[in-house]
Protein backbone atom coordinates (compact mmCIF):
# COMPACT_ATOMS: atom_id res chain seq x y z
CA UNK A 1 0.00 0.00 0.00
CA UNK A 2 1.68 3.71 -1.12
CA UNK A 3 -0.62 5.12 1.98
CA UNK A 4 -1.85 3.21 5.42
CA UNK A 5 -2.92 5.05 8.36
CA UNK A 6 -3.58 3.39 11.69
CA UNK A 7 -5.95 4.81 14.47
CA UNK A 8 -4.33 8.38 13.00
CA UNK A 9 -5.50 11.62 15.24
CA UNK A 10 -4.98 15.22 15.26
CA UNK A 11 -6.32 17.36 18.21
CA UNK A 12 -6.08 20.72 18.27
CA UNK A 13 -6.03 21.43 22.15
CA UNK A 14 -8.57 19.67 22.46
CA UNK A 15 -10.53 20.52 19.36
CA UNK A 16 -10.69 17.33 17.16
CA UNK A 17 -9.18 18.13 13.25
CA UNK A 18 -9.51 13.86 12.89
CA UNK A 19 -9.79 11.13 15.00
CA UNK A 20 -8.86 6.99 14.78
CA UNK A 21 -8.80 7.40 10.81
CA UNK A 22 -7.77 4.16 9.12
CA UNK A 23 -7.05 4.32 5.33
CA UNK A 24 -5.55 2.08 2.80
CA UNK A 25 -4.64 3.65 -1.01
CA UNK A 26 -3.24 0.97 -3.30
CA UNK A 27 -0.64 1.74 -5.86
CA UNK A 28 -1.25 3.15 -9.12
CA UNK A 29 -4.98 4.63 -7.64
CA UNK A 30 -7.08 7.65 -7.90
CA UNK A 31 -8.20 7.92 -4.16
CA UNK A 32 -11.15 10.58 -3.47
CA UNK A 33 -11.13 12.01 0.03
CA UNK A 34 -14.63 13.75 0.42
CA UNK A 35 -16.26 15.17 3.19
CA UNK A 36 -17.95 18.69 4.29
CA UNK A 37 -15.99 22.05 5.17
CA UNK A 38 -14.36 21.73 8.12
CA UNK A 39 -14.69 17.43 8.27
CA UNK A 40 -11.32 17.40 8.61
CA UNK A 41 -9.99 17.09 4.99
CA UNK A 42 -7.08 19.08 4.86
CA UNK A 43 -6.02 18.06 8.46
CA UNK A 44 -5.26 15.01 7.06
CA UNK A 45 -3.73 15.71 4.30
CA UNK A 46 -1.44 18.54 6.42
CA UNK A 47 -0.64 15.45 9.20
CA UNK A 48 0.49 12.79 6.12
CA UNK A 49 2.57 15.32 3.99
CA UNK A 50 4.13 16.31 7.83
CA UNK A 51 3.05 20.00 7.97
CA UNK A 52 1.19 19.17 11.34
CA UNK A 53 2.22 16.15 13.75
CA UNK A 54 -0.41 13.73 14.49
CA UNK A 55 -1.87 13.84 18.45
CA UNK A 56 -1.72 10.02 18.13
CA UNK A 57 -1.63 7.11 15.93
CA UNK A 58 0.32 6.64 12.86
CA UNK A 59 0.85 5.63 9.31
CA UNK A 60 3.23 4.48 6.26
CA UNK A 61 3.73 6.27 3.19
CA UNK A 62 5.16 4.81 0.04
CA UNK A 63 6.58 1.77 2.55
CA UNK A 64 8.27 4.57 5.30
CA UNK A 65 7.17 5.88 8.55
CA UNK A 66 5.43 9.10 8.55
CA UNK A 67 7.55 12.02 8.23
CA UNK A 68 10.71 9.88 6.74
CA UNK A 69 12.62 12.27 4.49
CA UNK A 70 12.96 9.69 1.72
CA UNK A 71 9.45 8.95 1.60
CA UNK A 72 8.76 12.55 1.26
CA UNK A 73 11.14 13.33 -1.36
CA UNK A 74 8.80 11.04 -3.77
CA UNK A 75 5.38 13.48 -2.37
CA UNK A 76 4.10 16.11 -4.47
CA UNK A 77 1.67 18.59 -2.76
CA UNK A 78 -0.74 21.37 -4.16
CA UNK A 79 -2.71 22.79 -1.50
CA UNK A 80 -6.00 24.26 -1.39
CA UNK A 81 -5.08 27.88 -0.50
CA UNK A 82 -1.46 28.68 -1.53
CA UNK A 83 0.60 31.85 -2.97
CA UNK A 84 3.83 32.18 -4.74
CA UNK A 85 5.54 35.48 -4.78
CA UNK A 86 4.05 37.89 -6.92
CA UNK A 87 7.17 39.71 -8.36
CA UNK A 88 8.64 36.09 -9.74
CA UNK A 89 7.93 34.43 -12.99
CA UNK A 90 6.33 31.14 -13.38
CA UNK A 91 9.47 29.91 -14.43
CA UNK A 92 11.43 31.59 -11.23
CA UNK A 93 8.85 29.88 -9.36
CA UNK A 94 9.24 26.30 -10.83
CA UNK A 95 13.17 26.73 -10.74
CA UNK A 96 13.29 27.38 -7.08
CA UNK A 97 11.03 24.43 -6.25
CA UNK A 98 12.73 22.54 -8.36
CA UNK A 99 16.07 23.47 -6.32
CA UNK A 100 14.35 22.87 -2.82
CA UNK A 101 14.29 19.42 -4.86
CA UNK A 102 17.66 18.74 -5.64
CA UNK A 103 17.18 18.42 -8.95
CA UNK A 104 20.43 18.56 -10.86
CA UNK A 105 20.36 21.80 -13.17
CA UNK A 106 19.96 20.21 -16.71
CA UNK A 107 17.26 17.83 -15.41
CA UNK A 108 15.53 20.60 -13.47
CA UNK A 109 15.40 22.49 -16.95
CA UNK A 110 14.44 19.78 -18.54
CA UNK A 111 11.65 18.95 -15.99
CA UNK A 112 10.04 22.48 -16.08
CA UNK A 113 9.65 22.62 -19.63
CA UNK A 114 7.84 18.79 -19.44
CA UNK A 115 5.32 20.11 -16.51
CA UNK A 116 4.64 23.54 -18.16
CA UNK A 117 3.47 21.91 -21.27
CA UNK A 118 1.37 19.06 -19.13
CA UNK A 119 -0.80 21.98 -17.17
CA UNK A 120 -0.78 24.12 -20.29
CA UNK A 121 1.57 27.20 -19.10
CA UNK A 122 3.74 26.94 -21.60
CA UNK A 123 4.93 29.94 -23.34
CA UNK A 124 3.53 32.08 -20.14
CA UNK A 125 6.14 30.94 -18.21
CA UNK A 126 8.16 33.93 -18.61
CA UNK A 127 5.23 36.37 -17.22
CA UNK A 128 5.43 37.80 -13.52
CA UNK A 129 3.08 35.49 -10.70
CA UNK A 130 1.03 38.67 -9.99
CA UNK A 131 0.16 39.06 -13.71
CA UNK A 132 -1.71 35.38 -13.59
CA UNK A 133 -5.41 34.94 -13.46
CA UNK A 134 -6.87 32.50 -10.76
CA UNK A 135 -6.95 29.38 -13.25
CA UNK A 136 -2.99 30.12 -14.27
CA UNK A 137 -1.95 30.00 -10.72
CA UNK A 138 -4.07 27.01 -10.58
CA UNK A 139 -2.01 25.93 -13.00
CA UNK A 140 1.23 26.77 -11.41
CA UNK A 141 0.57 25.15 -8.41
CA UNK A 142 -0.11 21.27 -9.87
CA UNK A 143 3.20 22.39 -11.57
CA UNK A 144 5.50 22.94 -8.49
CA UNK A 145 3.59 20.06 -7.38
CA UNK A 146 4.37 17.62 -10.51
CA UNK A 147 8.29 19.30 -10.79
CA UNK A 148 9.87 16.55 -8.67
CA UNK A 149 8.04 13.82 -10.84
CA UNK A 150 6.58 12.19 -7.33
CA UNK A 151 5.21 8.85 -7.31
CA UNK A 152 2.34 9.74 -4.84
CA UNK A 153 0.97 13.46 -4.97
CA UNK A 154 -2.16 15.05 -2.44
CA UNK A 155 -4.40 17.32 -4.78
CA UNK A 156 -6.41 19.72 -2.56
CA UNK A 157 -9.28 20.88 -4.62
CA UNK A 158 -7.11 21.38 -7.61
CA UNK A 159 -9.51 22.60 -10.11
CA UNK A 160 -11.42 25.52 -7.67
CA UNK A 161 -10.65 28.42 -9.77
CA UNK A 162 -10.64 26.56 -13.36
CA UNK A 163 -13.21 27.11 -15.69
CA UNK A 164 -14.83 23.83 -17.31
CA UNK A 165 -12.29 23.22 -20.21
CA UNK A 166 -9.80 23.67 -17.35
CA UNK A 167 -11.33 21.01 -15.26
CA UNK A 168 -11.82 18.70 -17.96
CA UNK A 169 -7.70 19.21 -18.91
CA UNK A 170 -6.41 18.97 -15.34
CA UNK A 171 -9.51 15.51 -15.44
CA UNK A 172 -7.27 13.84 -18.29
CA UNK A 173 -3.83 14.88 -16.46
CA UNK A 174 -4.83 13.04 -12.93
CA UNK A 175 -5.85 10.38 -15.65
CA UNK A 176 -3.09 10.49 -17.39
CA UNK A 177 -0.81 10.40 -14.06
CA UNK A 178 -2.69 7.46 -13.14
CA UNK A 179 -1.24 5.51 -16.75
CA UNK A 180 2.31 6.37 -15.07
CA UNK A 181 1.41 4.80 -12.11
CA UNK A 182 1.70 7.35 -9.67
CA UNK A 183 -1.02 7.86 -6.94
CA UNK A 184 -3.02 10.57 -6.53
CA UNK A 185 -5.07 11.50 -3.40
CA UNK A 186 -7.65 13.91 -4.36
CA UNK A 187 -10.03 16.14 -2.11
CA UNK A 188 -12.53 18.12 -3.85
CA UNK A 189 -16.51 19.45 -3.43
CA UNK A 190 -17.04 18.66 -7.14
CA UNK A 191 -18.34 15.07 -6.20
CA UNK A 192 -18.78 14.87 -10.48
CA UNK A 193 -15.41 14.93 -11.05
CA UNK A 194 -14.47 12.72 -8.28
CA UNK A 195 -17.16 9.96 -9.63
CA UNK A 196 -15.45 10.14 -12.86
CA UNK A 197 -11.78 9.43 -12.01
CA UNK A 198 -11.32 7.92 -8.52
CA UNK A 199 -11.07 4.25 -8.18
CA UNK A 200 -11.82 4.66 -4.33
CA UNK A 201 -13.55 7.12 -2.62
CA UNK A 202 -13.75 7.89 1.69
CA UNK A 203 -15.74 10.41 3.06
CA UNK A 204 -14.98 12.07 6.20
CA UNK A 205 -17.91 13.55 8.81
CA UNK A 206 -16.94 15.44 11.88
CA UNK A 207 -13.42 14.31 11.91
CA UNK A 208 -14.34 10.41 11.60
CA UNK A 209 -14.71 8.05 8.20
CA UNK A 210 -18.45 7.13 7.91
CA UNK A 211 -17.62 4.96 4.31
CA UNK A 212 -14.99 3.93 2.17
CA UNK A 213 -14.68 1.83 -0.80
CA UNK A 214 -15.34 1.95 -4.42
CA UNK A 215 -19.02 3.37 -5.90
CA UNK A 216 -20.53 -0.16 -5.83
CA UNK A 217 -19.68 -1.32 -2.29
CA UNK A 218 -20.81 2.31 -0.78
CA UNK A 219 -23.90 2.03 -3.04
CA UNK A 220 -24.03 -1.79 -1.37
CA UNK A 221 -25.31 -2.78 -4.87
CA UNK A 222 -28.55 -0.50 -4.52
CA UNK A 223 -29.62 0.88 -8.22
CA UNK A 224 -32.34 3.30 -8.93
CA UNK A 225 -34.41 2.34 -12.16
CA UNK A 226 -36.74 4.58 -14.03
CA UNK A 227 -39.23 3.07 -16.25
CA UNK A 228 -42.25 4.55 -18.53
CA UNK A 229 -45.24 2.74 -17.96
CA UNK A 230 -48.58 3.24 -19.70
CA UNK A 231 -51.49 1.38 -17.91
CA UNK A 232 -50.69 1.45 -14.82
CA UNK A 233 -53.03 0.18 -12.45
CA UNK A 234 -53.83 -1.30 -8.31
CA UNK A 235 -53.12 -4.78 -9.77
CA UNK A 236 -49.73 -3.18 -10.40
CA UNK A 237 -49.91 -0.76 -7.29
CA UNK A 238 -50.78 -3.87 -5.10
CA UNK A 239 -47.85 -6.48 -6.84
CA UNK A 240 -45.16 -3.98 -6.34
CA UNK A 241 -46.48 -3.65 -2.52
CA UNK A 242 -46.30 -7.14 -2.22
CA UNK A 243 -42.55 -8.02 -4.26
CA UNK A 244 -41.18 -5.60 -1.71
CA UNK A 245 -40.23 -2.38 -3.96
CA UNK A 246 -40.00 1.34 -3.05
CA UNK A 247 -41.46 2.66 -6.02
CA UNK A 248 -43.37 5.88 -6.67
CA UNK A 249 -45.20 6.64 -10.25
CA UNK A 250 -46.02 10.11 -11.49
CA UNK A 251 -48.42 9.56 -13.97
CA UNK A 252 -46.02 8.45 -16.90
CA UNK A 253 -42.65 7.59 -15.44
CA UNK A 254 -42.24 4.82 -11.95
CA UNK A 255 -39.58 5.22 -10.12
CA UNK A 256 -38.10 2.55 -7.90
CA UNK A 257 -35.10 1.73 -5.75
CA UNK A 258 -33.79 -1.63 -6.06
CA UNK A 259 -31.66 -3.79 -3.36
CA UNK A 260 -29.51 -5.01 -6.48
CA UNK A 261 -30.02 -5.79 -10.18
CA UNK A 262 -31.44 -9.28 -10.03
CA UNK A 263 -34.79 -7.34 -8.93
CA UNK A 264 -35.20 -5.82 -12.06
CA UNK A 265 -37.09 -8.68 -14.48
CA UNK A 266 -39.24 -9.22 -11.35
CA UNK A 267 -39.98 -5.47 -11.87
CA UNK A 268 -41.19 -5.84 -15.03
CA UNK A 269 -42.71 -9.15 -14.70
CA UNK A 270 -45.14 -7.02 -12.12
CA UNK A 271 -45.95 -4.26 -14.38
CA UNK A 272 -46.50 -6.43 -17.91
CA UNK A 273 -48.22 -9.35 -16.16
CA UNK A 274 -50.73 -7.05 -14.67
CA UNK A 275 -51.99 -5.52 -17.79
CA UNK A 276 -49.14 -2.62 -18.01
CA UNK A 277 -47.28 -1.59 -20.83
CA UNK A 278 -44.03 -1.11 -20.21
CA UNK A 279 -42.34 1.03 -23.24
CA UNK A 280 -38.60 1.70 -21.45
CA UNK A 281 -36.79 0.80 -18.27
CA UNK A 282 -33.28 2.35 -17.42
CA UNK A 283 -31.18 1.48 -14.09
CA UNK A 284 -29.09 3.90 -12.46
CA UNK A 285 -26.65 3.86 -10.08
CA UNK A 286 -27.06 6.21 -6.89
CA UNK A 287 -24.51 9.32 -8.49
CA UNK A 288 -21.63 10.38 -5.77
CA UNK A 289 -23.78 13.39 -4.86
CA UNK A 290 -26.60 11.88 -3.55
CA UNK A 291 -24.79 8.86 -2.01
CA UNK A 292 -22.60 11.74 0.15
CA UNK A 293 -25.49 13.65 0.83
CA UNK A 294 -27.20 10.55 2.32
CA UNK A 295 -24.38 9.17 4.15
CA UNK A 296 -23.75 12.34 5.38
CA UNK A 297 -27.62 13.21 6.53
CA UNK A 298 -27.83 9.43 8.07
CA UNK A 299 -25.04 10.38 10.19
CA UNK A 300 -26.49 13.56 11.58
CA UNK A 301 -29.58 11.84 12.35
Amino acid sequence: MIIETFNLTKLYGGRLGCRDICLSVPEGQIFGFLGPNGAGKSTLVKTLVGLIFPTSGTARLLGRPLGDLKAREKIGFLPENFRYQSWLTGYEVLSYHGSLCKLPERKKKARIEEVLAMVGLAGREGHRVGTYSKGMQQRLGLAVALVADPDLLFLDEPTSALDPLGRKEVRELILALKRQGKTVFLNSHLLSEVEMICDRVAIIKKGRIIASGTMAELNSGRIEVEARVDGFNEDIHRKLREQGFDFSFDGECLTATLRNEEEIPGLAGAIVSNGGRLYQLVPRRQSLESLFINLVQEREE
